[in-house]
C-alpha cells in the first residue's frame, strides 16, 4: 500500500458512533446509569462484572475460554459466579475482610481471574503479581503494604520469601493437597464450605479495589491504589475504544499482574459482557495465530512488541491460519511504530489502534477510536470527556507543535485513589496544582488534536510494554560481588521498543569475561525478574556522575548509546 499520513477508519457500526451521534461527549453521571448500583445504591466491581449479567438472564453465555495447547476450559457467567462465590466463602471463612490487602500470584489461567474476582467480592484490596516475578519483586510488593493474605500455587510459593514477610497471616494454595499444615488448600476447602445466600460485601465507590506497583526511576516500586469507581471509565472505554459488542470474543494478551491485564483483561470486558479468551502458553507466533483461529477472536488487544515479533515471523506463518473473524485490533504499553500499523493494514486488512494510559490513570485517556482516522506514530486523541494539554516547565499551555509535558485535566473516574503510604509521591503527579495531572511523558499536539509521544521526562525503561525502574535493577546489580557500580538505561530496540542495558564498574579481582557477565545477568534475573535482567552489559572504567551529588547521569549514558546506534545506521 502507499504509505500515507492518515489511515481512514474502516466502515462499520461502532458503539461510540451510536452513543455520541448527536454530541461530542456524555457526562460521567450519564454513564453511571449503566450500572445496577445507580438504582440500588449497592456497589461492588465483581458484582457488576459477573453477578449482574446472571441476574439479567445471561448466565449461559461463555465468560472465560481458556486455551493452552490441546487443553481448553470454558466457564459460563453462571459458572463464574458460582466459582467466585465459593472461593469468596473460603477466603471469608479464613479471615479475609473488607480493606485487607490480598495478593494473587498465579499463572495466566481462569483460577487467577477467579481469585481476583472472589477477593473483590468480599471487599479485599487485590494485588495481582506478574507470574515471572522472583523473590525480591514479590517481597518488595507484599511487604510495602503489609499484605496479609496470598493466593498462589505450590510451584510459585517457592519464589515467595516467607521469612521476610511477617505480615503474611494466611496462604491459600490452588493445589488440592496442601504442602504443609500452615497453608490452606482452596480445592479441599471448597468441598466442605457452607453455601450461604449472600457473600457480596457492598462497598463505597471510593473504597479500595486493587493495588498495582509501578516502578520509578529512583526508589522502590510504588503501590498505586484504585477504587471501585474506576469501573465507570473502564466500562465506557471497553464500549467505545475496545468496541465490545454482545457477540464479541475478546483477547487481551497481558497477564493480570500488569495493570493492562487486570483492567482490560478482566474488568472492562466483563463489565461489557464479553467472552474473554485466555492463552496459557508463552509467546509463539503459531500458538497465538492458532488461538485466534480456534476461539474465533474478534477483538484483540496486545503490545507493540508482540506485533513486531509477529511481523518478524513473516507472511508464511500468517497464511497458515484463518483470522477472518478479527475485526478490531488495539495496542498498548509503548509507542506503536508506524511500520507495524502498515503491516497490519497490508496483511490483515485491519488498522491497529494505539491507546495511551498509565497504571496511575486507571483507564485509557488518549486513544484512536474506531471511528477516527489514524495518524501513524500518534497516540491518538483524548477520549471524549477527557481534556489534555502540553505544558512548559512553568505549567503554561504550549501552542500546537511544541514539545512539552503531557498533562491531563483531572479528575476522571479511574484516576488512582492514592499512592500507598506516600503522599509526597502522589503530589509529584500534580506539580502545578490539582487541575493538571502530569504523566511524565514529553509530547506535542498537532493542529487536529492528535498527540505524539516524544520521550520520557524521567529515566523509566519501557521494554515490551513493561515499565522497569533503573534504580531497582542497579540496586540488584551492585549486590553481586563482582559489581562496584552500575548505571542502567533503556537502549532503543526495534522489537522491544527498548532493552535493559547496564553499564558496570567491576570490583578489583574480577575480569570482564563472558562467564562473569552471564552470571551477573542471571543474578538479576533470578532475584528480581526476567524482564528486568539486562540484555546487554558493558563494562566501563567509570560512570558519568553529577559533580555535586554524585548521581549517575543516565541521560548521558543513553545519549552516547543512541549516538552509537545512529552511526551504525548512518
Amino acid at each position: 500500500m502507499t504509505r500515507q499520513q492518515v489511515i481512514p477508519p474502516i466502515k462499520g457500526s461502532y458503539n461510540v458512533q451510536s452513543d455520541l451521534a448527536e454530541k461530542q461527549s456524555i457526562a460521567w453521571e450519564e454513564i453511571e446509569k449503566n450500572f445496577s448500583w445507580h438504582e440500588t445504591g449497592k456497589v461492588n466491581m465483581a458484582y457488576e462484572c459477573v453477578d449482574r449479567h446472571v441476574a439479567e438472564g445471561f448466565g449461559e453465555k461463555i465468560a472465560l475460554h481458556y486455551v493452552e495447547g490441546e487443553s481448553e476450559w470454558k466457564l459460563t457467567y453462571e459458572e463464574l459466579k458460582s466459582e467466585t462465590d465459593r472461593w469468596a466463602r473460603v477466603l471469608k471463612k479464613h479471615g479475609v475482610n473488607k480493606g485487607d490487602f490480598l495478593f494473587v500470584f498465579l499463572p495466566k489461567h481462569p483460577e487467577c481471574h477467579i481469585a481476583i474476582l472472589a477477593a473483590i467480592k468480599i471487599g479485599a484490596v487485590v494485588g495481582p503479581l506478574f507470574e515471572a516475578f522472583m523473590e525480591e519483586a514479590v517481597r518488595d510488593r507484599i511487604s510495602d503494604c503489609g499484605g496479609k493474605f496470598l493466593i498462589t500455587n505450590e510451584e510459585y510459593l517457592q519464589r515467595v520469601p516467607l521469612e521476610d514477610l511477617p505480615s503474611l497471616e494466611t496462604i491459600f494454595l490452588t493445589d488440592k493437597k496442601p504442602v504443609s499444615p500452615d497453608v490452606i488448600s482452596i480445592p479441599k476447602e471448597l468441598n466442605s464450605i457452607a453455601n450461604e445466600e449472600e457473600i457480596i460485601e457492598w462497598v463505597e465507590l471510593d473504597d479500595g479495589l486493587n493495588i498495582h506497583y509501578t516502578s520509578g526511576s529512583t526508589g522502590k516500586p510504588k503501590g498505586i491504589i484504585h477504587a471501585h469507581r474506576a469501573m465507570i471509565q473502564q466500562y465506557i472505554t471497553g464500549r467505545w475504544v475496545l468496541d465490545i459488542k454482545e457477540d464479541d470474543v475478546y483477547w487481551c494478551t497481558a497477564h493480570p499482574g500488569w495493570v493492562t491485564g487486570c483492567v482490560y483483561g478482566i474488568f472492562a470486558p466483563l463489565l461489557n459482557r464479553a467472552t474473554i479468551v485466555l492463552h496459557g502458553g508463552r509467546f509463539n507466533a503459531d500458538s497465538w495465530y492458532e488461538t485466534i483461529e480456534k476461539t474465533g477472536v474478534t477483538v484483540w488487544y496486545s503490545a507493540p512488541t508482540a506485533f513486531r515479533m509477529l511481523m518478524a515471523e513473516g507472511q508464511e506463518a500468517l497464511e497458515r491460519y484463518d483470522l477472518s473473524k478479527l475485526r478490531h485490533i488495539l495496542s498498548v504499553g509503548e509507542p506503536l511504530n508506524p511500520e507495524v500499523i502498515y503491516w497490519s493494514v497490508e496483511n490483515l486488512n485491519l488498522r491497529i489502534h494505539d491507546t495511551w494510559w498509565m497504571t496511575e490513570t486507571g483507564a485509557q485517556l488518549i486513544v484512536n477510536l474506531p471511528t477516527e482516522p489514524i495518524k501513524p506514530g500518534s497516540m491518538g486523541k483524548p477520549l471524549p470527556n477527557i481534556e489534555t494539554a502540553v505544558l512548559d516547565d512553568e505549567g503554561n499551555i504550549l501552542p500546537v507543535g511544541e514539545v512539552g509535558h503531557l498533562a491531563i485535566k483531572g479528575p476522571w473516574p479511574a484516576i488512582m485513589k492514592e499512592v500507598w503510604n506516600n503522599e509526597e509521591k502522589y503530589a509529584t503527579y500534580f506539580p502545578f496544582g490539582p487541575e493538571w495531572y502530569l504523566a511524565g511523558d514529553l509530547a506535542l499536539k498537532d493542529e487536529d488534536g492528535y498527540i505524539f509521544f516524544q520521550g520520557r521526562s524521567d529515566d523509566m525503561i519501557n521494554s515490551s510494554g513493561e515499565r522497569i525502574g533503573p534504580f531497582e535493577v542497579e540496586s540488584k546489580l551492585i549486590e553481586h560481588p563482582a559489581v562496584a557500580e552500575a548505571g542502567v538505561i533503556g537502549k532503543p530496540d526495534f522489537i522491544r521498543g527498548e532493552i535493559v542495558k547496564a553499564f558496570i564498574v567491576l570490583n578489583k579481582g574480577y575480569e570482564s569475561t563472558p562467564e562473569v557477565l552471564a552470571e551477573i545477568r542471571s543474578f538479576v534475573r533470578n532475584r528480581l525478574a526476567a524482564h528486568a535482567a539486562p540484555r546487554e552489559i558493558e563494562v566501563v572504567d567509570e560512570l558519568p556522575k553529577t559533580k555535586i551529588s554524585g548521581k549517575i547521569l543516565r541521560r548521558e549514558l543513553k545519549a552516547k548509546e543512541v549516538e552509537k546506534l545512529n552511526l551504525v545506521h548512518a
